[in-house]
């Protein structure tokens, strides 16, 4: 996740870009698998409102999102759009010619769904041979048990960043931050290099792994984009771990117990 995060202005506006993101497509192949929803017969309707959901909550971190992204929103609405409208009739053009039936909105958009979980699946078994091919040395074996550590640390949990954006976009909504009071208050800005020494300082002293909501104490909007933002920096620095037992379940992170720096 390269240039994750740009400068700060002093009054607290960012510009962010974030590259792990793999493409449009890769965010509808992840709601596809996350909602469990058959590639084959997507509800456009469904996947539309999950899509702008995601992409609401990339705005209101004022993420710079990619044309491409806001492009296939206009495909999606434009699908759903078309699937709304009353299907026509199928005229019978000669006697011995068959129906015509109208084609399908989605078709081209599945295709380009399936072509790509092709590629995206051809990937990750490559990673996976990559992995399995880095754990093979030429080296005579030797004994390293004077150097053997008691710690184990779990990395079969897959928590990504869409895990992270879904989980701050119900954070938000719990905290009705989607209407900002009528309220003129004074605040401190604090800058995410700092807020990030203020997360990894209260892991540290927790020693344990806390709750991904119970490091957003306030309401305050700017506070809680500054925390969110911060976490994902410290994903990119694998200063924290993150860890999640099952899909929309409870998000944990923990202090990895090293210099970030």
């Amino acid at each position: 996740m390269k240039g994750f995060f740009g400068e700060m202005s002093e009054e607290l506006h960012y510009s962010v870009k974030i590259d792990s993101f793999e493409g449009p497509l890769d965010l509808l192949l992840h709601l596809i698998n996350r909602l469990e929803i058959d590639i084959y017969d997507i509800p456009v309707a469904e996947i539309t409102e999950q899509y702008l959901i995601y992409i609401h909550a990339m705005k209101v971190l004022q993420l710079d999102i990619a044309s491409e992204y806001l492009v296939m929103a206009a495909t999606l609405l434009a699908i759903k759009s078309k699937m709304l409208l009353p299907k026509q009739e199928e005229e019978l053009i000669d006697e011995n010619s068959e129906f015509e039936f109208e084609e399908d909105p989605r078709e081209d958009l599945m295709n380009r769904l399936i072509e790509y979980r092709k590629y995206k699946n051809a990937a990750d078994d490559l990673k996976h041979l990559e992995e399995e091919r880095s754990q093979l040395f030429t080296k005579p074996p030797s004994d390293l048990s004077e150097f053997t550590k008691d710690v184990t640390i779990d990395h079969s949990l897959d928590v990504n960043i869409y895990d992270m954006l879904g989980a701050f976009q119900k954070l938000m909504r719990r905290k009705k931050l989607q209407r900002p009071l009528a309220t003129r208050i004074t605040r401190q800005e604090i800058p995410i290099e700092k807020r990030m020494e203020e997360i990894i300082h209260e892991l540290k002293g927790y020693r344990g792994k806390k709750k991904f909501t119970e490091l957003f104490p306030y309401h305050d909007k700017n506070h809680m984009v500054v925390t969110f933002l911060a976490l994902l920096e410290l994903m990119k620095k694998n200063a924290v771990l993150i860890e999640q037992q099952n899909n929309f379940s409870e998000i944990y992170i923990s202090s990895m117990e090293r210099d970030f720096m």
